[in-house]
């Protein structure tokens, strides 16, 4: 089994500043409870299960249950992942 990341660790406030200086605009991030995102999430159209599972999931980002320092995904593309300042980029090209 791999275990796929980035070379870099970096938490949902560090996203927030990322979008911002790609973005030229000041983005956030509110870590609210999860109750209440489940709530934010449901009100913007999501199925309350989805909406509850995606609280979680954030939850657990915030713990660092996602992060993996294993190098499998460098190893698999051979050569290093897009950094997150280079995704960002791309992603606000589109």
């Amino acid at each position: 089994m791999y275990e796929l990341g980035g070379d870099e660790s970096f938490t949902l406030t560090d996203l927030a500043a990322a979008i911002s200086a790609a973005a030229g605009k000041q983005v956030a991030y509110a870590d609210l409870p999860v109750a209440d995102l489940a709530q934010v999430l449901s009100a913007a159209g999501l199925p309350a299960e989805l909406a509850e599972v995606l609280a979680d999931a954030d939850r657990g980002m915030n713990r660092g249950e996602m992060y993996t320092d294993s190098g499998d995904l460098r190893r698999l593309i051979g050569h290093p992942p897009a950094t997150l300042a280079d995704a960002l980029a791309v992603a606000l090209r589109s």
